[in-house]
């Protein structure tokens, strides 16, 4: 059985940021989580201007939003 996002133990999440995000911090820095997708079936996505609120979604859905943006259908980003 897979728990709910809102059961997942954040101070474990293993960040890392978007090779695009600002190297000084002091942009848009969208950070990503990958270490629940085999416990949780989930990959979690952040924005370190906003701590403590993500987006909890499945490997297939995160995988369809990357081969998207790949393939520049979300325009210039």
């Amino acid at each position: 059985m897979t728990l709910p996002a809102s059961a997942i133990d954040l101070s474990t999440a293993c960040w890392f940021k978007s090779t695009y995000s600002d190297p000084q911090g002091q942009g848009d820095c969208v950070q990503v989580a990958t270490n629940f997708r085999t416990s949780h079936d989930l990959i979690l996505i952040g924005d370190t201007k906003t701590p403590g609120v993500h987006l909890a979604i499945s490997p297939e859905a995160f995988a369809a939003f990357i081969s998207a943006t790949s393939a520049g259908e979300f325009g210039t980003i």
